[in-house]
């Protein structure tokens, strides 16, 4: 009896009633500022996990641009939206295949899939010059890649007939109206990717790495709903450019600007928002 006696005092000790929880529970000791990535890196180049990182990038645009162009493709073949998955299923496959690559790839590349991701999280310091080109260049040669194989299935007559999955701004928006609808799009989906990925998160609640791809896929399927009437909803440039490059058609290469200049400034704006404004990481390091 003994013996158990102090095994409840030392679990009551160990593990007391009263834990503090949230921001409460963090300490100097439990979260350090990581250091902002080198700008350059050379020694990156040597390395086979930097190559890796790449494949993984390219592997998860070509998977994305196929599902989710193939998705398009069935609702623009039906005759009838009634008997499709319609603009919800749409939005599902962009979100739900963003949840799930973010899942399979964040451990060997972060996941960003998206590089309008890459260029925030290169804003913030998060990664080098050097690698964030590299995973731009591999997910625009995925992109086009994925939409080449959706345009080998559907055949070249009907891909074209049905807009090849290509981002334009619909008839009655302006391209302003296109512009606004990306910037505030990829505000959305980057300013989430920074609060769920957050190191200081991580280090205070240990279930947040783990769910992290959800909220990340939720913001891609709820920024679908909204902005699929205004252009299709692009908040990827390489997404819109490889539906662009196979599709192949002057309309569709009019608006282009509209998804690189668009998701670029909602990255920077969410960067900025994330690092300055909820993180005060530049007033901490004057401190």
């Amino acid at each position: 009896m003994e013996g158990k006696e102090e095994d409840v005092k030392l679990g009551a000790n160990k593990f007391s009633e009263r834990q503090p929880l949230g921001t409460a529970a963090q300490t100097d000791k439990d979260y350090k500022e990581p250091p902002p990535a080198p700008l350059f890196e050379p020694g990156e180049l040597k390395s086979w996990s930097f190559y890796r990182a790449g494949i993984a990038e390219f592997m998860a645009t070509f998977l994305f641009l196929y599902v989710t162009i193939l998705t398009v493709m069935g609702v623009k073949k039906s005759p009838s939206m009634c008997s499709t998955v319609g603009i919800q299923g749409i939005a599902w496959a962009f979100g739900g295949m963003i949840f799930a690559l973010v899942y399979c790839t964040a451990g060997i590349s972060g996941g960003h899939i998206n590089p309008a991701v890459t260029f925030g999280l290169l804003l913030a310091r998060k990664l080098s010059l050097t690698r964030a080109v590299w995973y731009i260049v591999m997910q625009c040669l995925g992109a086009i890649c994925g939409a080449g194989v959706v345009k080998g299935f559907e055949g070249h007559r009907f891909y074209g007939v049905a807009g090849g999955g290509a981002n334009v701004v619909s008839h009655g928006y302006t391209k302003g109206d296109g512009l606004g609808a990306e910037i505030v799009g990829t505000f959305v989906l980057v300013y989430t990717v920074f609060s769920a990925t957050d190191a200081k998160r991580n280090a205070r609640d240990s279930h947040v790495p783990i769910l992290a791809p959800l909220p990340i896929g939720f913001a891609v399927f709820l920024v679908h709903l909204a902005t699929i009437p205004i252009t299709g909803t692009g908040i990827n440039p390489a997404r819109s450019l490889g539906a662009a490059v196979i599709y192949n058609q002057e309309h569709a290469w009019d608006d282009m600007w509209i998804f690189w200049v668009g998701p670029f400034i909602g990255a920077a704006l969410a960067a900025i928002y994330h690092q300055i404004v909820i993180r005060a990481i530049p007033f901490k390091s004057r401190a």
